[in-house]
């Protein structure tokens, strides 16, 4: 078997499958694109996959007893290497594919067609593909009508991209950060992991806006959000959870592990300062709350208790 080679942009396409915030939950919207591709090819198995770092797991699953599979045997892997559909008539003479367990084995694959799908200037995150037990050819018309239905299916994706993104700084907004936090805290949970959440609320932000327009105003927010990113770990949780209001959360991060990327993050805003020739400065209060895995808190819990210790940090601006 060779497994699925992985691409050199693959840590950027791994952000972006993050920042769509999917839910590993059936959505009826996708389930019609698969159950439509099911019925239109009249194959065994119609699957939406995403492709993470080290498995695919199927957004939409019509006939396939299994929610995931390893990203190493998986098809969908070597799918979105390339921007074409990727066809494979007869798994079982292709020696790339022959002794793949899911060849030789429950569901026996034989024939596989599956269209990368692509979001956010190309980048493949995952596949609309078909599955049969048989061998079969595949006629260039209907290679087209499989483009078309992926097509559907990236105006999904798309759409919940854009849902959870704000628009003016490219990073989470409160719905993206209510998605991926709810995770972060049920994975901390799991693991016994703290996890600790920083609430940075711009300082004098409306008097930016007052004095200098509102164009200045949208630039120290996208600045601030940008030394925000270039901080804290990818594997954070940033988010603009109101007007001049960001979060970070940081999963197995106790309150002292947390104060040396909150210092670094003051020492760049101070260097950010001192070489910006803009007519604004940057500067924030901050609030930090740690939580242990046995604490019950949400994802708005935790705002709340950071807020709160914000208030009492009110005469310490940064």
């Amino acid at each position: 078997m060779q497994p699925a080679p992985i691409p050199f942009d693959d840590d950027y396409r791994l952000k972006v499958v993050k920042q769509l915030n999917i839910l590993e939950k059936p959505e009826e919207r996708f389930d019609r694109v698969t159950r439509l591709a099911k019925r239109m090819f009249d194959v065994d198995i119609a699957l939406l996959s995403i492709v993470e770092q080290d498995k695919q797991w199927f957004k939409s699953n019509v006939g396939l007893n299994a929610q995931e599979t390893g990203r190493g045997e998986s098809f969908c892997g070597h799918a979105i290497l390339g921007d074409e559909p990727f066809i494979i008539p007869d798994a079982s003479v292709d020696v790339r594919f022959s002794d793949n367990p899911l060849v030789t084995g429950a569901p026996n694959i034989r024939f596989y067609a599956g269209v990368p799908l692509k979001i956010d200037d190309g980048v493949k995150i995952g596949t609309l593909c078909i599955i049969d037990s048989q061998p079969r050819h595949f006629s260039d018309q209907q290679v087209n009508d499989l483009i078309d239905l992926a097509k559907l299916a990236e105006s999904e994706l798309v759409a919940n991209l854009n849902s959870t993104i704000d628009e003016l700084t490219q990073i989470s907004n409160r719905r993206g950060y209510n998605l991926l936090a709810d995770k972060v805290i049920q994975k901390c949970r799991f693991a016994t992991e703290p996890y600790t959440l920083a609430l940075f609320d711009l300082e004098h932000f409306k008097q930016i806006n007052d004095r200098f327009g509102h164009s200045v105003g949208d630039e120290a927010l996208r600045q601030f959000a940008k030394l925000l990113k270039s901080n804290f770990r990818d594997s954070d949780v940033i988010a603009r959870v109101g007007g001049d209001e960001f979060v970070v959360l940081m999963s197995g991060t106790t309150g002292n592990d947390s104060k040396f990327p909150i210092t670094r993050f003051k020492e760049r805003v101070e260097a950010f300062n001192e070489m910006n020739s803009a007519v604004y400065e940057l500067g924030y209060y901050v609030g930090v709350v740690c939580c242990s895995p046995l604490d019950k808190v949400d994802h708005e819990e935790l705002i709340e208790l950071a807020d709160k210790a914000m208030y009492m940090n009110k005469g310490s601006c940064y």
